[in-house]
């Protein structure tokens, strides 16, 4: 399992398929920032706020000059299928191996009712203009999170 990532850290590079089974790299968002944000699971209520919650203020964020580029372990079809119903209209990338999540150090052990597993861990990575790490967060909660990320990007007052 990779170490956490921390600021000033260079930001993994990916090129993972998208809801639509398109090739996209973190290159593509080179010269902007970009939220880089994991999630277990497509269509679970957890991660349907969240990823709503980024839909709501992705005008605001974009205008900030931020992209946001969801990604988990679901295949493509759950991912298409996820971004026609909530409307999501920023990339959803699948990383079925999780190879892309472990190298961000989303990848690893979890507690959940007593058992211990292997699984998607919650964060957001946040990757400047020059692709290094300007922020991460670990072990996020799915229901309040973007505002957080807002307050602590300084977008809200």
């Amino acid at each position: 399992m990779a170490e956490r990532l921390i600021p000033g850290d260079v930001a993994p590079h990916f090129t993972l398929p998208d809801e639509t089974g398109k090739s996209v790299s973190l290159s593509d968002f080179h010269g902007r920032k970009t939220i880089v944000y994991f999630y277990p699971a497509a269509s679970t209520p957890g991660c349907t706020k969240e990823a709503c919650d980024f839909r709501d203020t992705l005008a605001s964020l974009q205008a900030a000059g931020y992209d946001v580029v969801g990604v988990s372990p679901d295949p493509v079809k759950a991912l298409a299928k996820f971004a026609a119903e909530e409307q999501l209209t920023f990339p959803l990338l699948s990383d079925e191996d999780h190879a892309v999540a472990d190298s961000y150090a989303a990848w690893g052990e979890k507690k959940n009712y007593g058992k211990t597993y292997m699984g998607l861990i919650r964060s957001t990575i946040v990757v400047d203009p020059e692709g290094k790490v300007s922020l991460a967060q670990y072990n996020v909660r799915a229901t309040g999170h973007v505002a957080k990320l807002r307050r602590d990007l300084k977008l809200d007052k």
